[in-house]
């Protein structure tokens, strides 16, 4: 058996799309708020200097660019993650408000409990704008 070769066993580790997303926000934002202090430190020694300065031929504008996206970038993440954990739970919020049933299962409709209603708890069927403009 070779050293550090991986072995199988029933207990695998994530899957390879399973990527932690959490560090990855993390990085981002470190890359941000660094980028946005060295163009800013790059900046104060610009005009302290009276000489344009760079730093691998990126100017301070470049640093605020770079922070500008990676910051915004953390933000979707942040908020696709945020969208994805809790979307089931609104999922059957909406159906139980809408419908009064809950999917339980895929393509299965469960009516709850104490929730059937009629048409006429429900009210009149809306009519779309062009037929009510249309009387």
């Amino acid at each position: 058996m070779l050293l550090g070769a991986p072995t199988a066993s029933a207990d695998r580790g994530p899957e390879p799309h399973d990527v932690p997303v959490l560090p990855l926000i993390d990085l981002l934002i470190l890359l941000g708020w660094t980028s946005l202090l060295v163009g800013f430190a790059l900046k104060t020694l610009s005009i302290a200097l009276s000489y344009p300065l760079s730093i691998v031929g990126l100017a301070p504008i470049d640093f605020l660019l770079v922070a500008g996206v990676s910051l915004l970038f953390a933000l979707s993440l942040a908020a696709r993650t945020w969208v994805k954990v809790h979307e089931p739970r609104l999922v059957a919020r909406r159906h139980l408000a809408e419908y009064g049933v809950v999917d339980q299962e895929e393509g299965v409709l469960v009516e709850r409990p104490g929730t059937a209603r009629s048409v006429a708890d429900r009210g009149p069927v809306p009519r779309p704008p062009e037929a009510a403009a249309g009387r």
